[in-house]
């Protein structure tokens, strides 16, 4: 691990460092967080993803969430987006490659080669983090967009694993929206069957665990009707018998200032559920 930035705020640490990832088969950077806290005391971690063209960068420069984290006693984790590098694929397109990795195992060339960032996020981070930080086992996971579509599929494929589970405007159901049909068509071929294990509403039915999802989406976001389409997800729930607690936030959009005005309210239950 090589450390490149580390700042104090709200009394603890902020830090971002880079490591070769074995998973990745390249070089990334990660963002923590670590709060103030006793001596030989190791704290529960929150794993924030970030969104399309995001990097490890937005979430801790944008929404505030280092004085809720100090405040709970709570490590946060935010991983960069893809992975990087010159000899990793990419595209032209935002949506597409380096800064969208859709969180999934690529299947496909060139993808397949560095594009795991699935195993990355449940695995590899995960043991980096806990021999390298004074984290404990207790883990939870939410993200933004993207990275909230990864949250839910991480979740939800991964019982026990995790204490709780939130999202900001999610990509609820990626195989139904213009987003997911072209990184899942690039990443994981033409079989529409195999997308399924990365898309949340299709997975609600068969989770085995009943981890409550809470979802916050601003009414004011460009992205509602075209690619995030929450109530996919909703009307999925309501039939299998899932909870989900959905809160349509009225005027709010698609930014960081929508998730800085709500991200102490995900981390306090995040919180509230590693004491459970």
């Amino acid at each position: 691990m090589k450390h490149i930035e580390q700042h104090l705020v709200c009394g603890g640490q902020q830090t971002v460092f880079s490591h070769y990832s074995e998973t990745l088969a390249c070089e990334m950077k990660c963002a923590v967080f670590v709060p103030a806290h006793a001596d030989n005391v190791r704290l529960p971690v929150i794993y924030w993803l970030s969104g399309l063209t995001c990097t490890e960068q937005n979430f801790i420069t944008k929404s505030g969430a280092q004085r809720y984290a100090a405040e709970h006693g709570v490590i946060i984790v935010a991983p960069d987006t893809s992975p990087r590098g010159d000899q990793v694929a990419d595209d032209p397109a935002y949506d597409l490659g380096q800064g969208a990795g859709f969180y999934v195992n690529a299947t496909q060339a060139p993808w397949s080669e560095h594009y795991r960032m699935y195993d990355y996020i449940v695995s590899e981070l995960p043991n980096l983090i806990e021999q390298n930080f004074p984290a404990s086992a207790q883990r939870s996971i939410m993200g933004h967009s993207m990275g909230g579509h990864g949250a839910l599929v991480i979740a939800l494929k991964n019982p026990g694993r995790y204490k709780a589970v939130s999202a900001f405007a999610p990509i609820v159901a990626p195989s139904q929206v213009a987003w997911g049909e072209k990184a899942f068509g690039a990443y994981l071929g033409s079989d529409r069957e195999m997308w399924k294990n990365y898309d949340a509403t299709a997975l609600l039915q068969a989770s085995t665990e009943r981890l409550p999802i809470l979802i916050d989406q601003g009414g004011g976001d460009d992205f509602l009707k075209t690619q995030l389409k929450p109530e996919i997800l909703a009307v999925e729930a309501e039939r299998c018998g899932y909870p989900l607690e959905l809160r349509i936030q009225s005027g709010y959009d698609h930014s960081y200032y929508f998730i800085s005005t709500f991200i102490g309210d995900h981390i306090a239950r995040h919180a509230a559920a590693f004491t459970r």
